[in-house]
């Protein structure tokens, strides 16, 4: 069952986990297309908001499960995020790509999520081991790969309970500039867009994020 008849009023669907087709093109071609998408949907075009959402669907669902570690919560702000994009399609002025806009809008609605759940998850900066073995940013986090490394992953398990209470340090936009530029990889110019905010703020919030969660876990080894 599509987004676009969750919207009108069908539930319990989930996204479209296949792998992201926009890779497959240039960034600038799929404005284009999505452009043309837009304004198909904007004429009340139901085929052409079901096609972004499939460009994008898979996008949005891994932002959001990175940002609020819940799948369940994740999947609620899938839905959320293209039923807002939905209603509000008609007042899309062209000013950013589809892209940011849909990511301006779940980042928002994690933010708020964020701050209502006060929500921990297990990721920090830099920090040196009792062994002097450092692990880097996303060393700590688990990943994907099919073959990981035993003693790191234990380092890792080891490093949980600190790492939780070091980031109850971080404000909610603290976390959410630091997912964003870790590991979406975004630039904090689009960060700064996504967040209505300006590209300064955005590097400022991360340096404060980075700058927290270093000291908290360094007041830890002591």
């Amino acid at each position: 069952m599509s987004v676009v008849q969750n919207v009108v009023g069908a539930t319990g669907s989930t996204a479209d986990t296949s792998p992201f087709r926009g890779n497959m093109v240039s960034q600038a071609l799929r404005r284009v297309d999505d452009n043309v998408l837009i304004r198909e949907a904007q004429r009340g075009n139901r085929a052409a908001f079901e096609e972004l959402v499939r460009q994008y669907d898979h996008a949005v669902l891994r932002l959001a499960l990175r940002l609020t570690a819940s799948e369940q919560d994740a999947q609620d702000i899938y839905q959320e995020a293209f039923l807002k994009a939905y209603r509000n399609l008609v007042s899309f002025r062209f000013e950013c790509s589809f892209y940011t806009w849909i990511y301006r809008i779940v980042t928002n609605l994690c933010l708020d999520h964020l701050r209502k759940k006060n929500v921990r998850k297990e990721d920090a900066p830099v920090t040196t081991m009792q062994d002097g073995t450092e692990l880097s940013l996303l060393d700590q986090v688990a990943d994907d790969r099919a073959h990981s490394n035993p003693e790191r992953d234990l380092m890792r398990r080891e490093l949980g309970h600190k790492i939780g209470i070091a980031l109850n340090r971080l404000t909610a936009r603290e976390r959410m500039v630091f997912e964003l530029k870790h590991y979406q990889g975004l630039k904090l110019r689009t960060i700064g867009e996504m967040l209505n905010t300006t590209e300064e703020t955005a590097k400022n919030t991360l340096f404060r994020a980075t700058q927290k969660l270093r000291g908290a876990l360094a007041e830890m080894r002591e």
